[in-house]
C-alpha cells in the first residue's frame, strides 16, 4: 500500500517514512502543500498523512482542493494545535481523522490500518479471494481456517494482489506501491517476493492463485487458485 506524507519538518517526515516503510508500505514525502497536492492529483495514493502547519498551502486547503477533485483516499491529519475548532475544522474539510502531536508511532499506525480497513464506502474490511483471506485489521492472512504468516513485506504485495484480483499488474505498478517510486534495486525483487508468495499461499494448500502473465505482469485468480489444479500458474 501506497502513503503519501505531507509534512514540512524534515526529522518527522523521514522519520515517518522509516518506520511506515519498515511496516511495509511505500511513501512518499512532500515538504509543502504545493508538492502535496500536485503528487496527489499525480498518483494513486491508498492513504494521506497531513499537517496542518504547511507551507503554500495548509493541510485544511490541501484537503478541501482534493476532495472537490474526486480524490477520495482515506486521510489523517496531524496538528500541533489543541483544540475542538481545529479537529472540526479538519473533519469538515474532508479529512477522515486526526492525531495531535506529539504522538506515538504504534498509534499513528493503529490509525493508519483503521483508515485503510475502512477505506471507500465499497472497501470491505476483510479482502477474500476463494478460500483466501487477508484481514488488514489484525494484520492476518488465512487460507481457509490455516493461518499463513507473512513478512510486512510479502503482506502488503498480497494486500494490492488481492485489492486487484483478476487484474493484471505490471512490475512497474508492482515496485511502485509496494517498493517506491525512486526504488533503484533489481526489478527481479518482484520475482522473488512473487516465489516467496507461492511458497506460503499456494504450494502447501496444493493452489495456484498467482498466475504470470508473460511479458506483461502477475494477476491474482479471482477465484483464489479454487479453479482447475492442473492450470498452469508459470
Amino acid at each position: 500500500m501506497r502513503i503519501l506524507v505531507v509534512e514540512d519538518e524534515v526529522n518527522l517526515g523521514e522519520a515517518l517514512k522509516r518506520g511506515l516503510y519498515a511496516e511495509g508500505f511505500a511513501v512518499d514525502v512532500a515538504r509543502n502543500g504545493l508538492d502535496g497536492l500536485q503528487m496527489a492529483r499525480e498518483n494513486p495514493y491508498d492513504l494521506m498523512v497531513l499537517d496542518i502547519m504547511l507551507p503554500g498551502m495548509n493541510g485544511f486547503k490541501l484537503t478541501e482542493t482534493i476532495r472537490s477533485e474526486d480524490i477520495w483516499c482515506p486521510i489523517l491529519m496531524l496538528t500541533a494545535k489543541d483544540g475542538e475548532l481545529d479537529e472540526a475544522e479538519a473533519l469538515d474539510t474532508g479529512a477522515d481523522d486526526f492525531l495531535k502531536k506529539p504522538f506515538s508511532f504504534t498509534v499513528l499506525l493503529a490509525r493508519i490500518r483503521a483508515l485503510l480497513r475502512r477505506g471507500g464506502e465499497s472497501r470491505p474490511s476483510v479482502l477474500a479471494t476463494g478460500d483466501l483471506t487477508l484481514d488488514p485489521a489484525s494484520h492476518t492472512v488465512r487460507r481457509g481456517e490455516t493461518r499463513v504468516d507473512l513478512t510486512s513485506r510479502e503482506f502488503s504485495f498480497l494486500e494490492l494482489l488481492m485489492r486487484n484480483k483478476g487484474r493484471v499488474l505490471t512490475k512497474r505498478e508492482i515496485i511502485e506501491h509496494v517498493w517506491d517510486y525512486d526504488f533503484e534495486g533489481d526489478s527481479n525483487i518482484v520475482e522473488v517476493y512473487i516465489g516467496y508468495l507461492r511458497k506460503k499461499i499456494d504450494a502447501p494448500f496444493q493452489k495456484k492463485a498467482i498466475r504470470t502473465v508473460r511479458g506483461v505482469g502477475y494477476l491474482l485468480e479471482a477465484d483464489g487458485g479454487e479453479g482447475d489444479p492442473e492450470a498452469v500458474a508459470d
